[in-house]
């Protein structure tokens, strides 16, 4: 993988995000889910089993639509080739995205307009977000922003250095087959489960990597580096998600602030551990640090990545 490519692929990101009404692979990966969900459940029920060969069979397909289309342009010009492989590493990036849309929900938060705010996290977390308080809108947001920032940025440029665009691009499928059926409830508990161990297996070095890179860019931000180190350590490992917690307890005690705590989901409460001390209230000057934590740490993944495996060369 060049360098030169995944730097373009980076500064696309941080440029332009993800412009609305462009084509994007994850969309076309998410209806091919859809698909391959129904098709296979329709075989196999809602088994196990068919959620085993819907996950092979969404990144076999994936896989090699990604390989295919670098052949393809190859074939026809190099640069072409260039051309497409620093379009799907783009799009495996969600820096940008992750930023703008957390900040429309703090923007609506300080203008007061508490639905205006519920509505625009609700595009962005699973749990529901009716009857949610400014505090708790908050706490949200930054947990997605801490959690997406191992999920949206750390791992897909773990993988894309790894293994060029195609391993990116099946790392995404993979993430996007999670947030469609990786669920617990009755109807994806079965279904989802191949989904949901894959993931959790695909993230276990890029979500430790996050907290530790975080910690490392709470030094120069003036954070609590030291409590973050105490909190990840503490409190990273108390979800159920092996990952999840990680990022999410590093930004928690870099800001001496609480997350975490019980949510709705799908009309359910679910009881979830706290992250964190609650040494100061969660206020919108907290979200701004962990979007500050997020895109140091981000940048900190690039030159790593760059550096440890050779992508100069």
């Amino acid at each position: 993988m060049n360098g030169w490519l995944v730097l373009g692929a980076f500064g696309l990101d941080l440029l332009l995000g993800d412009p609305r009404g462009w084509p994007h692979p994850v969309v076309w990966i998410g209806r091919l889910i859809q698909r391959f969900e129904n098709f296979w459940t329709a075989c196999l029920g809602r088994s196990r089993l068919a959620g085993i060969i819907l996950t092979l069979s969404t990144l076999l397909v994936t896989g090699g639509a990604a390989w295919g289309l670098l052949a393809l342009a190859g074939a026809v010009h190099p640069w072409l080739q260039i051309a497409a492989g620093l379009w799907l590493a783009w799009t495996c990036l969600a820096l940008r995205s992750l930023h703008r849309e957390s900040l429309e929900v703090v923007r609506h938060l300080e203008a007061g307009d508490l639905e205006a705010a519920r509505c625009a996290l609700s595009l962005i977390v699973g749990r529901d977000t009716a009857g949610l308080d400014e505090a708790a809108i908050l706490r949200a947001t930054i947990e997605t922003v801490a959690e997406n920032t191992s999920d949206g940025v750390v791992a897909p440029l773990f993988y894309i250095c790894l293994g060029g665009p195609v391993l990116g691009i099946l790392f995404k499928a993979v993430s996007t087959l999670d947030s469609m059926v990786g669920y617990e409830n009755e109807r994806y508990r079965e279904v989802g489960w191949a989904s949901a161990r894959l993931d959790d297996l695909l993230n276990l070095v890029p979500a430790r990597l996050t907290g530790l890179l975080m910690i490392l860019a709470a030094v120069p931000l003036r954070l609590n580096a030291w409590g973050a180190l105490k909190i990840m350590r503490r409190d990273g490992r108390k979800p159920k998600s092996p990952n999840a917690g990680i990022p999410e307890a590093a930004v928690a005690g870099a800001l001496d602030i609480r997350l975490g705590g019980p949510a709705v989901y799908f009309g359910k409460l679910v009881e979830k551990p706290a992250l964190g001390d609650d040494d100061r209230p969660v206020r919108p000057a907290a979200y701004r640090g962990a979007v500050c934590l997020m895109y140091l740490a981000s940048l900190f993944t690039l030159g790593l990545g760059l550096i440890s495996f050779g992508v100069w060369r």
